[in-house]
């Protein structure tokens, strides 16, 4: 995800940000076939969801659901809270933390996300020169989250998860909210789970700030003439990433402290095109150890996102349940994201 490494201002102490105002709400890539605001949304959460190549719509039964299906929250039977880091592209970091328990009336979560780049350099910008000012700026995308899910039957579950979204580069910022939506059915054939959602439902985002205001001369060359009339660079409105996704997990072996999970998911992106995530978990010594793997982005031409690797250890004592997972994710660009997530369950 390109980010830039300076911004350029003008002598007279004004910020230029003629093209750096969309870059937090319109990042397309080589693949996509649009461009959307936030596109932080479509980072992934989670070590183990992330190991398994993100198959995650009829697996997710944790914190992490509020990202993947809220439906699934509906499964836990404890409290429990998740911290997660991954070091991202370009000098990016993604932190994660989020809680989640069940109620009377069925399970509650909620979420932080943030996804924060190094500062980057402010350029003193003199006509044809361009200098290092010596101050610096920051930039960022964050997401609260609050989601819901419920058990309406013995094999029904609905959920849904509030977004408050925020995305900011020095002075300006787009603010908006987005609105998921899930469902998960467990068949009555060898316990196969169905899961459908809908992410990212919600109103444009736009950037607005106090760096899009700038300088203006109308007759640049023309001696006498007023060359700092008050002006505005103007931008646009970007879509949320509105996501479908359908997802199919079942237990392909349970037996002898020895379970083997397999999953597949297929999204239908509105800034991508449709592809495919599948993956595997083995889990062993009754749930003491487990070994995940899976795939990315399947038949999705020029996908720069490859295989994922992946394991977690459970430890329980006196009613805490403690686990420490880790994922990786290959790339055909980038070096590889490491991602590590510790969890608490009480």
């Amino acid at each position: 995800m390109p980010m830039p490494t300076s911004l350029a201002r003008p002598t007279g102490g004004v910020l230029r940000l003629a093209l750096l105002a969309a870059v937090l709400v319109a990042l397309p890539a080589s693949a996509q076939s649009g461009t959307a605001a936030a596109e932080f949304l479509n980072v992934p959460i989670g070590a183990r969801a992330t190991a398994m190549g993100g198959a995650f719509g009829a697996t997710a039964a944790d914190a992490s659901a509020l990202y993947w299906n809220p439906a699934g929250l509906a499964g836990m039977r404890d409290a429990q809270a998740q911290f997660e880091y991954a070091q991202w592209y370009v000098g990016s970091d993604v932190n994660f933390a989020s809680a989640a328990s069940p109620t009377p009336f069925g399970v509650v979560a909620v979420g932080v996300t943030a996804l924060t780049y190094e500062d980057m350099d402010v350029i003193e910008e003199s006509g044809n020169s361009q200098l290092p000012s010596g101050e610096t700026f920051a930039a960022g995308s964050y997401a609260v989250s609050l989601g819901y899910g419920r058990q309406l039957t013995d094999r029904f579950s609905l959920g849904g998860t509030v977004k408050v979204v925020r995305e900011q580069i020095a002075n300006s910022s787009a603010t908006g909210v987005a609105f998921d939506v899930g469902t998960l059915f467990v068949t009555p054939f060898r316990g196969i789970r169905l899961g459908a959602s809908i992410a990212n439902f919600g109103p444009k985002m736009r950037m607005d700030g106090s760096d899009l205001n700038i300088p203006f001369d109308p007759l640049p060359g023309q001696s006498g003439n007023n060359n700092a009339i008050p002006g505005r660079i103007a931008t646009d409105a970007y879509d949320l990433p509105l996501t479908m996704r359908v997802g199919l997990a079942t237990e392909v072996y349970e037996q002898a402290g020895t379970r083997v999970t397999v999953a597949v998911d297929a999204l239908s992106p509105s800034a991508t095109g449709q592809h495919v995530n599948a993956g595997a978990e083995v889990g062993l010594l009754g749930g003491l150890v487990q070994l995940r793997g899976g795939v990315q982005e399947l038949f999705l031409e020029e996908s720069p996102r490859s295989f994922t690797l992946g394991g977690g250890l459970r430890y329980g004592f006196g009613g805490l349940d403690l686990s420490a997972d880790y994922a990786y994710e290959a790339a055909d660009y980038f070096d590889g994201v490491h991602r590590l997530a510790v969890g608490l369950r009480f």
